[in-house]
């Protein structure tokens, strides 16, 4: 399921579109869906993978519940920057599942900067080659328990954290939200990105199939996500 929507300045539908394309090759039947109100909650769980591509906005307290709850249950997530980790920014359950938050890019766009893989610590990076960038560089708020995949190195431009000691801010991580898988790549501004940067389609494209390939290894291996729940009240 692949759900676009929010500010049409990181051109929504056409990341919706690119990454239904590659998807489909690779043999999904994809179900594409704009604006969060007319998504199938109720069949929100039969999904494999859940591909939100939407710019802050906000949803129901239903549907955050129904997303939170299938990839929980086994349902993969992953995303871009425009579509996941810059998305409903008043959803701190969304924040918890997806691993991280933007907050800024110095800078603006057309920031010049290179992506660094951690060579080893996946299959979605072996064989890949650290990258060049030409877009926003993105300084992101992230859980300490994500397993990053590649990061790029803060500060390049003079701003208010400059001040700070350098750090290598993560670009791609995975984590878990029960049985779920969580992938995510902060690149995405736009969609020709992936087109100048082919290596960030990569990274989605393995990182999408990753994130897919959970709910039937969970169930092969008999996980239960009752291990997991939380059985007091959540406010």
């Amino acid at each position: 399921m692949i759900f676009w929507g929010g500010w049409d300045g990181h051109q929504p539908e056409l990341v919706a579109k690119r990454f239904s394309g590659i998807l489909e090759n690779e043999g999904f039947t994809c179900e594409i869906y704009e604006g969060m109100d007319n998504l199938p909650v109720d069949r929100i769980g039969e999904f494999d993978l859940l591909v939100p591509v939407v710019t802050g906005s906000s949803m129901e307290g239903n549907v955050s519940k129904a997303l939170a709850t299938a990839v929980a249950e086994g349902a993969g997530i992953a995303g871009c920057h425009g579509g996941m980790c810059d998305a409903f920014r008043n959803d701190t359950e969304w924040q918890f599942m997806t691993g991280g938050q933007w907050v800024s890019h110095p800078g603006g766009d057309q920031v010049e900067y290179t992506v660094n893989l951690r060579r080893g610590t996946s299959p979605i990076v072996a064989g890949l080659e650290d990258f060049p960038v030409k877009s926003e560089h993105y300084y992101l708020h992230v859980d300490p328990a994500i397993e990053v995949l590649a990061t790029t190195r803060f500060p390049l431009i003079s701003y208010y954290h400059a001040s700070n000691k350098p750090i290598d801010m993560p670009v791609v991580w995975t984590k878990y939200w029960g049985i779920g898988r969580v992938f995510y790549c902060s690149l995405g501004h736009h969609d020709d990105v992936f087109d100048n940067s082919p290596t960030a389609q990569e990274l989605m494209r393995r990182g999408m199939l990753w994130a897919a390939e959970g709910k039937a290894d969970a169930k092969a291996a008999d996980w239960s996500v009752d291990r997991y729940r939380n059985k007091a009240k959540m406010y």
